[in-house]
């Protein structure tokens, strides 16, 4: 979208200190490598860069004009000079008045996992009605949240927005400048409890995206007594868990249930995947689409890249869920893959990160529930150190390996023909390197 500077002064409140040409309205860019002839540039500060460093760069590239949170920094060879005591913060505002401009119907997702699931599978609904706009994969931070709302169409409908947070406070700030109409929490768990601290805080920043939620929207959330207690919203709630699902029927590649009376399919795996489309479910009523082009949305849901990613090598099939982990997602998968799938199986699980000062209790307890599982006939391999605490706990045969160099070999030598592996670990573990490593062998 374009900005007169007027329209930019109305909005942040920005001060001129410097001003030649300010007739016509441009487009806003953060990045000089991404700048354009004309643009106006905003440098954004963080902990490990400051985008003011390139303000000369971005002037010689073309730009017509910059903010700068920093009044010493005037290049007059710019046609006008922005000041603003923050650049993140004009960034935000300048985006909450294109939300209210294009005012399309605001959808915003949280939780501890199964949001980014969440929010694809919603937006493949949505297009089945209306003119939607989604957050790009990663996209879930205060610039992330600004880039959407800046690239998002003029003519959309509903915008579905996913919201990351690594601290208190953070989902409160996104809330702020999208405004949701409806607000989604798909679940609370340890994920991030290292910054955390504690399960508590981590529900209280689950519950801040109901901070902004317009007073006539609805939560739709996961049904947890924890977040019940915390939330604090006044308007119409709605809470789901996969008791509300009927005749639930999981098989490979395939998940049928029935909702309220009517049957829905999908082409994924688990029972933490009716969850996610229950809330789907719901949030799709909410806003009109009909039953069928709903049915006909969940069932078209495809998984992206490291979630639930299925590949056939080597006589093996190999499911990669290595984008992310913490304990409950780990539960969630391992229980679908031992029910659904036979022997041989082997369980590849990597470190969990982020759990803080109790890492070594989370994954001595994955080691506890691998015990009471029914289907106990899987194999189990883990890299990293802190999952040998998982092989300690656990009461089956066991490997651990360093490296997923050494435990890709040792799977080529061990694992017969029509095996099935479950990779499952914290992204930074690079699990996707183990089916590399194969292929090569």
């Amino acid at each position: 979208m374009k900005f007169s500077v007027q329209e930019i002064i109305d909005v942040t409140g920005a001060k001129l200190l410097h001003k030649g040409i300010l007739e016509g309205s441009f487009e806003i860019s953060t990045d000089t490598r991404q700048l354009n002839p004309g643009d106006i540039y905003l440098p954004l500060r963080g902990e490990n860069f400051d985008g003011h460093n390139f303000i000369d760069a971005a002037i010689r590239k073309g730009a017509i004009g910059y903010f700068t949170q920093d009044k010493h920094k005037i290049n007059t060879d710019a046609e006008f000079v922005l000041y603003v005591k923050n650049t993140l913060v004009a960034y935000l505002e300048l985006a909450n008045y294109i939300r209210n401009k294009i005012n399309p119907k605001v959808v915003a997702i949280t939780g501890s996992s199964g949001k980014t699931t969440v929010k694809e599978m919603l937006s493949g609904v949505l297009e089945k009605s209306f003119r939607t706009h989604k957050s790009k994969l990663n996209h879930n931070n205060e610039i992330g949240l600004c880039q959407t709302m800046f690239s998002m169409p003029l003519v959309t409908e509903v915008a579905v927005i996913e919201m990351g947070m690594r601290n208190l406070g953070e989902i409160q700030l996104l809330s702020r400048y999208c405004e949701p109409d409806i607000a989604i929490i798909t679940n609370v768990g340890s994920a991030h409890v290292e910054k955390l601290g504690n399960l508590k805080n981590i529900v209280s920043a689950k519950c801040e995206i109901v901070s902004h939620l317009k007073p006539d929207g609805v939560l739709i959330s996961n049904d947890n007594e924890k977040i019940r207690q915390k939330i604090y919203f006044k308007g119409e709630k709605h809470y789901f868990s996969v008791n509300d699902a009927k005749n639930v029927e999981i098989a490979q590649n395939s998940t049928k249930f029935n909702f309220d009376g009517v049957d829905y399919e999908l082409t994924i795996e688990g029972e933490h995947n009716v969850e996610n489309a229950l809330l789907v479910i719901d949030a799709a009523k909410i806003l009109g689409v009909p039953t069928a082009q709903i049915q006909e949305g969940l069932k078209e849901f495809k998984q992206i890249e490291k979630r639930w990613e299925i590949t056939h090598t080597k006589g093996l099939t190999i499911i990669n869920d290595s984008y992310n982990a913490n304990p409950e997602s780990m539960r969630a998968v391992i229980k679908t893959v031992c029910s659904v799938y036979k022997k041989p199986l082997y369980l590849v699980l990597g470190n969990m990160a982020e759990l803080g000062k109790d890492e070594i209790k989370y994954h001595k307890e994955l080691g506890e529930f691998l015990n009471d599982l029914e289907n106990k006939g899987f194999e189990l391999l883990t890299v990293g150190d802190l999952t040998r605490f998982i092989s300690v706990s656990a009461k089956c045969n066991s490997y651990n390996f360093e490296t997923v160099q050494d435990c890709a070999e040792f799977i080529v030598r061990h694992c017969p023909e029509g095996s099935t592996l479950l990779l499952k670990a914290s992204r930074m573990m690079q699990f996707e390197k183990i089916i590399e490593e194969i292929e090569k062998l």
